[in-house]
């Protein structure tokens, strides 16, 4: 888009030189003037002589256009695209030979024929980089101040609206890191998304806090992409921020970006002043994209491929195996994982622990998390991803702005999940004597309709040790298993793990305990073994009347992930709902299903006498009379 608007700019240069020429009136000289040519766009020489009165006018828009054609080439434009489509060469003659007096510009017919400039992407990568294990993609971080849409672009570049997006100049709605895979082109590598920089923040502040946590990241980064704002220009924010990146990460190599570019109309040169201000930060000639739209995406493809792929070959090299991390295939599935609970619980400061590094903002504030961050790590030889949603708060129809939408994108990764954990805080418990409160039975019963595996987690354990008290210590470890399964009682055994999240006491028993519940969330049993256990529940159990026995033919398993069986019975009679709680119930103790939403459904098998449908018999009817035979007579006699 950038490039075509320069190109129609510079066409409008051309005309308007040679009206400002026809325009003198006095065409004494002659000679030729070729305003750009097909092989490189450099301007021709003048064949006018010195004693033409239209040599300076010449010489000043000569000058013009090389400044053009300086500013064509600071938008990416490569010399295959060409600037102008054709061979757009105009002559002037004298007057005295009218014949000679002619314009000579190419025809329609040679536009049309000229080779269309090719849209989306043009180059590909010599890397496959689809077959590259992600942890040994390179790292590309979004960094700039804020409501620059840094998040609009990485929902672009992961083709998924995971970051919330949100019109708050005075806010901030990103607050963390989120990490995902970008896929440009044939391009692959993880993308960072950033909280807004803001260098004057007071120490201790939210905003120093996500300014210190970004330039940790930043150091472990490869490249970043510098983000700037065409509309609002080049403020002393950008030029602060772009100062603390050299102070911060001096080796990064960073590509600078103007966003907002979708709506500037080039007719006034606008886009094109801005990107000369642009350079005064220096990071080099800035690329004109549009985060929202996707315009200049093909731009931003061919300035990120060059340094990826030596980034990857250099690592390749490096390591002395090129088929290092390739073709890499887990026989273990990975494992989803969202940490769910009210406000100021400690799910943040829990997947800090367990990931072992500051991955997320934590703090004393309620509510410090907004965008749901997804985390990757392993355990055990599995792959686990962590999801640290927002907290859940009683919808009272007021909430706007970024707290709604946090509220509906942990729900969307509450049903994305394979396992939620459920946070609770002990402090609490203590003090209320009560250990869920509705807002978290409301969050625990949603997660098990939803078929979802649950662990309940007790976090700030250490705040009871503190005060000494080993009987309410105790007493709360005891108390805690007991009310949990008498408010949620759709799901048998939901085990609870008591943790300390700031002291990271009870990290490897909570993950052991996820994995636990996961392969019970997986377990499949063959037939078989379901009957045989079939007929021995149905032998122990004591029935008042054998008339009143369920006459279930066979049981089996219809999916995992949660486990699903059929109890298949003769007749049209429902099962009563007191039976199918009774073999729920069993399955659960005698598998040990516990925390894992198991269900049992019904189907009617019909009889084969019921199921065939007796066709009228035309046969003759049989003679009443008994026809006797030769041996009873024979015996007679």
């Amino acid at each position: 888009m950038a490039q075509a608007r320069m190109r129609l700019m510079a066409s409008r240069v051309q005309i308007s030189i040679l009206r400002d020429i026809l325009a003198k009136g006095d065409h004494n000289s002659t000679g030729g003037i070729a305003l750009f040519s097909s092989s490189g766009y450099d301007l021709c020489e003048c064949n006018q002589s010195r004693s033409s009165p239209y040599s300076s006018t010449i010489s000043a828009r000569r000058k013009r256009v090389i400044g053009l054609r300086s500013l064509a080439r600071s938008f990416g434009t490569s010399n295959h695209d060409g600037m102008l489509a054709t061979e757009s060469v105009c002559s002037v003659s004298s007057p005295s030979t009218s014949s000679s007096n002619y314009i000579a510009v190419k025809s329609e017919k040679r536009l049309a024929s000229a080779k269309p400039a090719i849209k989306g992407i043009r180059k590909k990568s010599v890397v496959d980089f689809t077959k590259i294990d992600a942890k040994l993609l390179p790292r590309v971080m979004i960094v700039g101040r804020p409501n620059v849409g840094k998040s609009a672009l990485f929902n672009r570049l992961i083709r998924r609206r995971e970051a919330l997006v949100y019109n708050t100049p005075g806010d901030h709605v990103t607050r963390d890191i989120r990490e995902g895979i970008a896929k440009l082109g044939d391009l692959r590598f993880r993308v960072l998304d950033s909280a807004g920089l803001e260098t004057a923040a007071s120490s201790g502040s939210i905003l120093c806090r996500t300014t210190d946590m970004t330039g940790y990241v930043l150091s472990r980064t490869q490249f970043a992409i510098f983000l700037i704002d065409v509309r609002a220009g080049l403020l002393p924010l950008d030029v602060e921020v772009g100062n603390w990146m050299r102070k911060n990460a001096p080796g990064l190599r960073t590509i600078l970006a103007m966003n907002k570019c979708e709506s500037i109309d080039d007719g006034g040169g606008l886009l094109i002043a801005e990107a000369a201000q642009a350079q005064a930060l220096g990071f080099g000639d800035p690329i004109a994209i549009s985060a929202e739209t996707g315009l200049g995406m093909a731009e931003l493809y061919e300035a990120l491929c060059p340094l990826l792929e030596d980034y990857v070959l250099q690592r390749i090299n490096h390591q002395g195996e090129e088929d290092e991390g390739i073709d890499i295939e887990e026989k273990n599935s990975p494992l989803q994982l969202a940490i769910v609970g009210r406000p100021n619980v400690g799910k943040s400061t829990l997947l800090n622990t367990l990931l072992q590094e500051k991955r997320v903002l934590v703090g004393p504030e309620s509510g410090l998390t907004r965008d749901s961050v997804r985390a990757q790590f392993y355990f055990e030889g599995r792959t686990i991803y962590l999801v640290d949603t927002a907290g859940w708060l009683q919808r009272c129809g007021q909430e706007k702005g970024p707290s709604s939408l946090s509220v509906m994108q942990s729900k969307k990764n509450l049903m994305r999940a394979n396992i939620v954990a459920l946070v609770l805080d002990a402090e609490e418990i203590a003090k209320n004597r009560c250990s869920m409160k509705p807002a978290e039975v409301a969050i625990a019963r949603q997660a098990v309709e939803e078929g979802r595996g649950l662990v309940v987690i007790v976090n700030k354990m250490d705040l009871l040790r503190k005060d000494h008290d080993l009987r309410l210590h105790n007493k709360l470890i005891d108390a805690v298993p007991k009310e949990i399964q008498s408010v949620i009682p759709q799901v048998t055994g939901v085990p609870v793990v008591f943790v300390s999240a700031l002291e990271g006491e009870g990290r490897i028993p909570l993950l052991k305990q996820i994995l636990e519940t996961y392969e019970k969330w997986c377990l499949r049993l063959p037939t078989a073994r379901l009957n045989r256990w079939l007929r021995k529940v149905m032998s122990r159990h004591s029935w008042k009347d054998q008339a009143t026995k369920p006459k279930i033919k066979y049981l089996t398993q219809v999916k995992a992930r949660p486990p699903t069986f059929v109890a298949f019975k003769s007749g049209e009679a429902a099962l009563p709902d007191s039976y199918l709680r009774f073999l729920t119930k069993s399955l659960v103790e005698d598998f040990d299903l516990g925390g894992v939403p198991t269900r049992v459904l019904q189907r009617s098998v019909l009889s084969r006498a019921a199921g065939t449908r007796k066709e009228p018999d035309h046969s003759p009817p049989r003679s009443s009379s008994r026809l006797s035979s030769d041996k009873r007579k024979f015996e007679t006699d």
